[in-house]
């Protein structure tokens, strides 16, 4: 595994060998010093060409667990600004002697360029509406934790599912550990078909008897351009109590955040005892600890 930009040619060994590190990581994390020399000498550069919180601090402390010097690049502060491309960007640090880039473009498709651009290890950090790998592999951890095994279990996906990264990434990883995807959302936030998943209009139809949930972010871009209307959306779509009440009993909650309360989610459930949203971020630095070093520093079956 030289890179990290979608799922596209890997095998369930592989991806239970990453998780397993991912759980050596956790272990790490749980210590009263948190911090290991695994990538001492290592530079990792997060470039994200598109804003971001969750997952560019949790790549840098990911990267500062292990001791690797970490450069952060912003594009609102950068010389992109001033015209430069993304290409010339990442050529400038790759002249600046970086090992691995997380690369993080709303337009789809930056990080695979990136691989011939630069000599160094590429993770995807999120392209436009194609790919959100690390993010699915937090979520896999965060749910193998919760249930044991995703053999034969069936996962909601519920939301903005024609525009989210977050699905399709999902939609590619759990299938592999076993996994049965069903994708729910209002007919104009539907694809035609995404590879993985079974897709519906119906909620009711996703959530029944599902093992796990997972909400999506409705944005606020999709009700401006009139895809979806906000209050049909909370009426029809909307996962609260006496819905979910279709799903087994304590069927965990996930969300890839930021969350929009009482929208996609009733408030109370995000607070409950089945959200595990707190417990994904945790997962997160864990998870892309064990991506980075896998990548730089190799494991057998990798």
């Amino acid at each position: 595994m030289r890179h990290l930009l979608d799922f596209q040619g890997w095998t369930r060994a592989q991806v239970e060998n990453l998780l397993d590190t991912a759980r050596v990581m956790r272990e790490v994390l749980e210590r009263p010093v948190k911090k290991v020399p695994a990538l001492q000498g290592f530079t990792v550069a997060t470039v994200f060409f598109e804003p971001s919180t969750r997952t560019r601090i949790s790549f840098e402390l990911a990267a500062r667990r292990m001791s690797a010097d970490v450069v952060s690049f912003a594009a609102a502060t950068s010389s992109l600004q001033k015209g430069e491309s993304y290409k010339d960007t990442l050529l400038t640090l790759e002249a600046m002697g970086i090992d691995a880039y997380v690369i993080r473009a709303d337009a789809a498709g930056v990080p695979h360029q990136a691989t011939r651009w630069v000599k160094g290890a590429v993770i995807n950090g999120g392209d436009g509406r194609r790919a959100h790998p690390t993010q699915a592999l937090l979520d896999a951890y965060t749910l193998l934790e919760a249930l044991g095994s995703l053999e034969g279990k069936k996962v909601a996906i519920v939301g903005d599912i024609l525009h989210s990264r977050v699905a399709r990434s999902n939609a590619e990883l759990l299938p592999l550990l076993g996994a049965e995807v069903w994708c729910a959302g209002p007919p104009s936030l539907l694809p035609e078909a995404l590879p993985g998943a079974r897709l519906t209009p119906n909620l009711e139809e996703a959530l029944e008897e599902a093992d796990a949930v997972m909400v999506l972010r409705l944005q606020k871009e999709r009700m401006e351009a009139g895809l979806v209307h906000l209050d049909d959306y909370i009426a029809r779509y909307q996962v609260t109590e006496r819905r979910l009440r279709l799903a087994k009993p304590q069927a965990p909650l996930l969300h890839p955040g930021p969350m929009n309360r009482d929208v996609e989610l009733e408030g109370v459930l995000a607070d409950s005892d089945r959200s595990l949203v707190n417990r994904q971020v945790q997962n997160g630095v864990a998870v892309r600890m064990a991506v980075l070093y896998h990548l730089l520093v190799g494991r057998e079956g990798a």
